[in-house]
């Protein structure tokens, strides 16, 4: 039986209050590296305000270069140079729920699951057949060993909000599909900043793969698959 973790992308919701209206939709941001995929619904929605005020001059380059080339745009700045940079995203129209949200996003709690989605998308885009397959068991041991893993060197290092309004005559927006007919719904879009030394990470993550043990012996294939995602793994990170 394969061994699914793609529950690790899945969209989770909570209800900020009682009401829809008040609903708070935690986005995960599962594809880091190509800004299209990491937001297509992005070009359906507006920026009219921002935490600095200006929507121009207001927002930092670090955010200007992830809403335009996802998270590689932030990791060509000269000031993260030498990091790998992750962004933790939600979004509603309740300011405060988000804001408290942002304010107790933590790099140990929080930093797992965004290295697990980016470890997870490497594994996947090298796999020629599906990743249970590819790798056997060590694929799902990969992702829940560095999913349990502890990063306490990641700095949390901005927060920053900007408010978007939906452009009339957009395509529907899978993150509100439970939106009025003809309305033009507004929302808030909090994100957290997260860096981490790229040699920390990376020998972290090399020391995680190379003790892990699975119950069941991986075939021949999957063993050239396994050495041969090791030795490049970090090519394409």
């Amino acid at each position: 039986m394969k061994i699914n973790v793609f529950f690790l992308l899945s969209i989770f919701t909570f209800a900020a209050c009682a009401t829809d209206k008040n609903k708070v939709m935690f986005i995960p941001d599962s594809v880091q590296g190509n800004a299209q995929e990491q937001d297509e619904s992005s070009q359906s929605w507006e920026i009219i305000k921002s935490q600095n005020g200006s929507v121009e001059n207001g927002i930092p380059a670090w955010l200007r270069n992830y809403l335009d080339r996802g998270i590689q745009g932030i990791e060509s700045l000269d000031s993260y140079n030498g990091k790998y940079m992750f962004v933790g995203k939600n979004q509603g129209d309740n300011f405060n729920a988000l804001q408290q949200w942002a304010n107790g996003f933590t790099a140990v709690q929080d930093l797992p699951r965004l290295i697990v989605q980016r470890v997870e998308k490497r594994l996947v885009a090298s796999a020629v057949l599906y990743p249970d397959d590819e790798y056997g068991e060590y694929f799902a041991y990969l992702i829940k060993k560095v999913s349990d893993g502890e990063y306490q060197e990641a700095d949390k290092e901005q927060i920053f909000w900007i408010k978007q309004k939906k452009i009339p005559g957009s395509e529907e927006d899978a993150d509100y599909p439970e939106a009025p007919s003809g309305e033009n719904p507004e929302r808030y879009v909090f994100f957290v900043l997260i860096s981490i030394d790229k040699q920390v990470l990376q020998e972290k993550i090399q020391k995680i793969m190379t003790e892990i043990k699975t119950n069941a012996a991986p075939t021949k294939q999957q063993k050239t698959a396994i050495n041969n995602i090791n030795q490049t793994f970090f090519e394409r990170f």
